[in-house]
């Protein structure tokens, strides 16, 4: 009863602050309310925290509490002393990446072989839905050229892990929705520079090896350390099966140093020592880590578990926050357009998600999963890209503002279909 009744204490200092914010602001004195504002959105987080039906959306209200903030006081935001901030932006996206990987494995690709109609179905209807959306989107409201490929880029990216998170939430095929999320993230390197090159090339310039490169940095490499993590961590592998995964992550590093060679024409002895980088930082560095940390855990992954999905959370937040400080300026311009417009492109990638998949005969479980897959996006790797073009202000804008919408679209989606078992549920893959 105690804790009910502070939650309840909270949520009235919510509302409380709210309306003495809204009075300042429509008295003309929005310096007074920002700090009403932010006790506003902290106060709810805790608050909804009491409370079964609204505790899953904590977390998207504290990432609100930090945009505020960013909004009403960005020089915070933006450096720490000479240090900027932004550089941040990247080592954040890989330690997220690699907490995912690292939750994986090469099982989580056998859904290929045993569900390969609901994986084709989905992994097209990502990569065609809401790249064309995002592109119909910006040429329809005539955003300014770097905020219109902000919201092509949205669209090019693949899944991330919110959208496992939703399927599992409303009952959905969890299987086949890390599969898919696996599979449009390794094909991401190769697509998302050519769906930028060919839908958002006429507002900004995109060097298609170059973006090649940041993803294979920022998402594969970081992922392949995470694989190898969890390959050792766990050591539920057989010896050939060890031996061919490691073979095949060593390719793929190879394979990043060519690209890289190719983009910075490179020479041979500048090939060498950043493939001998590589293959220190994602290659023998998580093997020797997982080694240690099982000897030190006991192999207690559990606890592991917890501690990267909490990096993983502040991570996102972070990222959230320093993009919204560095953009403050486009915001103020177009920021409430933005957001509706933001809010369409997810929606409607949910709709046009579930619409393809009843349309080509796939059942309910699978439909809600690719309904998840197309309307939910990477943003992190979207502000990635944004950061390495030069243009987080701007092209970054768009990923920042979907990321936040489409947890609370997503909750609020998984939750009301949860309520509605599928009629296929008895038949699920678990």
């Amino acid at each position: 009863m105690k804790r009910i009744n502070f939650y309840k204490i909270a949520l009235t200092i919510s509302i409380i602050c709210l309306l003495s914010s809204l009075i300042f602001l429509f008295n003309g004195h929005p310096s007074k309310a920002g700090p009403l504002l932010i006790t506003f959105f902290m106060t709810l987080a805790i608050g909804i925290r009491g409370f079964q039906t609204f505790k899953s959306f904590s977390y998207t209200i504290w990432i609100f509490t930090a945009v505020t903030a960013s909004m009403f006081y960005p020089q915070i935001f933006i450096s720490f002393g000479s240090f900027k901030l932004q550089t941040l932006i990247v080592p954040l996206l890989q330690i997220i990446m690699f907490g995912m990987g690292s939750q994986m494995s090469f099982n989580d690709f056998a859904g290929i072989i045993k569900m390969p109609k609901g994986v084709i179905i989905g992994v097209c209807s990502q990569f065609a839905i809401m790249p064309l959306v995002g592109f119909c989107i910006s040429r329809i409201f005539n955003f300014p050229p770097e905020i219109a490929a902000g919201i092509i880029l949205i669209g090019c990216v693949p899944s991330g892990l919110a959208s496992n998170v939703m399927s599992y939430i409303s009952r959905a095929n969890l299987a086949l929705a890390v599969t898919i999320g696996a599979i449009t993230t390794i094909l991401s390197p190769f697509i998302t520079p050519l769906l930028m090159k060919l839908l958002a090339g006429q507002y900004i310039e995109v060097n298609f090896w170059k973006m090649m490169l940041d993803i294979l940095n920022m998402i594969i490499l970081p992922i392949v350390a995470g694989f190898i993590f969890n390959l050792f961590f766990l050591r539920k592998e057989s010896k050939r099966s060890r031996i061919i995964q490691m073979t095949s992550y060593l390719v793929f590093i190879f394979l990043t140093n060519m690209v890289f060679m190719k983009v910075m024409n490179a020479g041979t002895t500048d090939l060498i020592t950043h493939f001998a980088r590589s293959m220190c930082w994602f290659y023998f560095l998580p093997m020797i880590g997982a080694i240690i940390i099982r000897y030190l855990l006991k192999g207690d992954n559990a606890w592991l578990g917890k501690i990267l999905s909490l990096i993983s959370m502040a991570g996102i937040a972070v990222i959230i926050t320093i993009i919204t400080a560095a953009g403050h300026n486009s915001l103020l311009n177009v920021g409430a357009f933005l957001i509706i417009t933001s809010l369409l492109h997810n929606i409607t990638g949910y709709g046009l998600g579930y619409t393809v998949s009843w349309l080509l005969g796939l059942p309910e479980r699978d439909r809600r999963t690719i309904a998840f897959e197309v309307g939910m996006q990477n943003g992190g790797l979207a502000s990635g890209l944004a950061l390495q073009m030069g243009k987080i202000a701007t092209v970054g804008l768009a990923p920042a503002i979907f990321g936040p919408l489409m947890n609370v679209t997503g909750s609020a989606l998984a939750s009301w279909w949860r309520a509605r078992p599928p009629e296929d549920e008895k038949s699920a893959i678990t």
